[in-house]
Formats: structure tokens, sequence, C-alpha cells
């Protein structure tokens, strides 16, 4: 079997590297895909106190150097890195990696654009960086690989809180107007609301407190969220792997103090997909909150080819989740 984890670690989990670490054990992963990896000595710190071998997409020269990264326990056969500025915005790390059984597996990490204040939400750009990852997947078509990271969008069907989002970034902007420096990485009002609708601020920061108001914001919110990034993966065949496994589960991963919506992702490719056994959503580790370590909840998804009844409910007995098979 091979455990996959996808994390997105808020601006290179500088300072938090022991919870970082603490939540990434506790899932005991094979192969871990890092986001907002800006601080290449934490990404070393959490490869060292994890036994893992660690590689970057490139060296973080700055806070705002989005950068992801790679922690494997699995031999590293090559790795590659697209830098396509003028279709993604920031680097996409490819690598193979030798399974136990010998075979190969290709996994792709990824951070689409945030870019929430723009047209619908940035689901245009976002959309133009899918198809420029399925170009750069489409070497890999009828072979066993995925992709995983933050895509800062939600899957059609999916269910979105929004009244909970807005009310933890009401706080958050609280906090940035006092001390901008304090809530970097966090999403605050001038970051998700376009210029032009900014005079709304004073109306966005009342609903919170109305629950009638909640309810219709909820309501605009779902039919307004951009999906048409997450759903052009989906039409290429690509497996999204928790709701594969959780059909009906909502599975919010952000933000991790108060999860509001799905925008983190492993995306499985028909051939891996074939030998999915689960997938969730940690919400803590060995003594540690979700949102001790990062604003994000990790993504963890099992595979194994051949797997017997018995052998997997042992696997998820040991994780301490309900056996259903």
């Amino acid at each position: 079997m091979t455990r996959i984890l996808s994390y997105n670690i808020l601006v290179g989990g500088t300072k938090r590297v022991e919870p970082l670490a603490r939540m990434i054990e506790t899932a005991n992963p094979d192969v871990v895909g890092l986001v907002e990896a800006t601080d290449p000595h934490a990404v070393e710190e959490l490869g060292r106190k994890l036994g893992m071998q660690h590689v970057m997409s490139g060296c973080a020269d700055h806070a705002d150097d989005w950068q992801v990264a790679l922690l494997s326990r699995l031999p590293i056969v090559y790795t590659k890195t697209h830098i396509r500025p003028h279709d993604i915005t920031k680097p996409v790390l490819e690598a193979c990696l030798e399974e136990e059984n010998g075979e190969r597996l290709t996994v792709f990490v990824t951070h689409l654009t945030a870019s929430f204040s723009k047209g619908r939400g940035g689901d245009g750009i976002r959309q133009r960086e899918v198809r420029e990852l399925l170009q750069i997947m489409g070497e890999k078509r009828g072979t066993s690989h995925l992709i995983m990271g933050d895509f800062n969008a939600m899957a059609p069907g999916d269910t979105f809180s929004a009244s909970t989002l807005l009310r933890y970034i009401v706080e958050i902007d609280k906090r940035y107007q006092q001390n901008p420096e304090v809530t970097q990485g966090h999403p605050y009002l001038n970051f998700v609301v376009p210029g032009p609708l900014r005079i709304f601020n004073p109306l966005l920061r009342l609903i919170p407190q109305s629950k009638l108001l909640c309810a219709l914001f909820d309501l605009a919110a779902s039919i307004y969220a951009p999906r048409g990034s997450i759903g052009l993966l989906k039409n290429a065949g690509y497996v999204d792997c928790f709701r594969q496994s959780n059909p009906s589960v909502p599975g919010f991963s952000c933000p991790a103090a108060a999860p509001a919506g799905r925008i983190d992702f492993i995306f499985a490719s028909p051939e891996l997909a074939a030998s999915l056994i689960r997938c969730y959503i940690p919400t803590e580790g060995d003594n540690v909150r979700g949102e001790e370590a990062s604003d994000h909840l990790p993504v963890v998804a099992d595979f194994g080819i051949g797997v017997e009844r018995q052998d997997l409910e042992s696997i998820l007995r040991d994780a301490g989740e309900e056996v259903e098979v």
C-alpha cells in the first residue's frame, strides 16, 4: 500500500515545524506534497524529523515565493519543475517514485492561484492553469499518476458554508487592520472582495451577526462559487479521491480553524484510481489540533493493488477508522 498526503503548510511553516510534523507523522504517509513551501529550512527540518527525503520545486527567496515541495520514503527516480509563468502562476513539481512492488508512480504537486478578488473569484485564471496542467500531465496518460495540492477552488456539487468562511475572514480582517504581518497568508476582506464591491465591506461585517443573512449569503455564495477549474480535471478523467471514497461527506479542508469548504485535493488517473482504498481529511495529530499547524487540513489517500479484505480491515483499524468495505 502507498499512502499519499497533501498539505498546504501556510507560508513556509516557519516556527510551526513541530506541529506540522506531528500532523504528518500521525498519518504515517509514504509521500507528502507540501504547498506554500517558502522556507527551505522548514522543508529540510520536516524531512529530517519524519525520516524522509525532500525536494523542492525551487529555492524560495522570500515569503511570497510560492514554491512547492515533496517528502518521500519511497526512492525518487527523478524530479522535474515546470515553470510556465504565462500559463501557471506558481511552479509545478513532478516526481517519479518507485513503489515497494517495483512499479513507478508519478506525482505532481501544484498550487493554483487564489485571485479571489478577480472576475468570478479568479476562476478564469485557474481554468487556464488547469488546461496547462493537463498538457503537462499528458505525457503520463495511460499510466498511474496523481496530482495533489491546494486548488483554491471547489468541486461541482460540493457544499460550501460561506457564512462560516465570512465570519473567519471578518475576524482576520480585524487583526489585519491592527497588524498586517500577524495575518500573513490568511485571507482578509480586501483580499477576497473585488475593488468595485468593497463599498459593501461594512455590510459583509454585519452578515455573521444574523442567522437570516447567513442563510441568504450561503445560498448566494453556493451559486456564485467558481467550480469550473475542478470540473475541467474531472472531465479529463481524473478521479477526486476524497469524493470517490466519501460520496456524502463535506470534507471541508479550509480554513482549519473554521472549516467551510474543500479546496485541497488529491486527483488520481483512472489507472491509479482503480486501486484507491480510502481518502480522508485528518483534523488533528499527536497532541496537536489542525489549526495549530496550518490554516489548511491535510488530505490523505491510500492506494493498494491486490489488498485483501482482512488486510484492509487491519489498515483501517490501525488508523482508528470504521471498517466499511
